[in-house]
């Protein structure tokens, strides 16, 4: 881990971002990309808390994630959201931060910084039956 680069991010630790299979693990996070969700917990004034950083392949596999995704590479996060004003406090800083890659789903915020996957992109996630 680069704990010089670390020392910058004011908000997260490595640990928040950790795959639960694989303890230690969030230092894989790109510390860049950490420095942007700084940003946006203090634009949008809503504690982020990280429901997915980084994944294994393996963890990616069982939640069901996409072969190529963002998450394996500590490109991004799932913060949560619980309610439709943190959800657009966030996205909004997000929008202002510069993340170019914005999920949403019913109870968390996907953002990512993946520049090998298209830019400028907005999609829903599909909500969860709960019968």
């Amino acid at each position: 881990m680069n704990e010089k680069l670390w020392a910058e991010v004011k908000h997260f630790s490595p640990k928040e971002f950790d795959s639960p299979d694989v303890a230690g693990s969030g230092v894989n996070m790109n510390v860049e990309f950490v420095k942007m969700l700084d940003k946006v917990r203090e634009v949008s004034g809503v504690i982020l808390h990280v429901n997915s950083g980084f994944r294994s392949a393996e963890h990616n596999a069982k939640v069901g994630g996409k072969l190529n995704s963002a998450h394996t590479r500590g490109l991004a996060a799932d913060v949560r959201a619980d309610n439709s004003t943190d959800r657009f406090k966030i996205i909004c800083a997000a929008a202002m931060t510069g993340f170019k890659r914005i999920g949403i789903g019913e109870n968390f915020v996907h953002l990512d910084m993946d520049y090998e996957l298209p830019q400028g992109v907005l999609w829903l996630y599909p909500a969860v039956s709960k019968g």
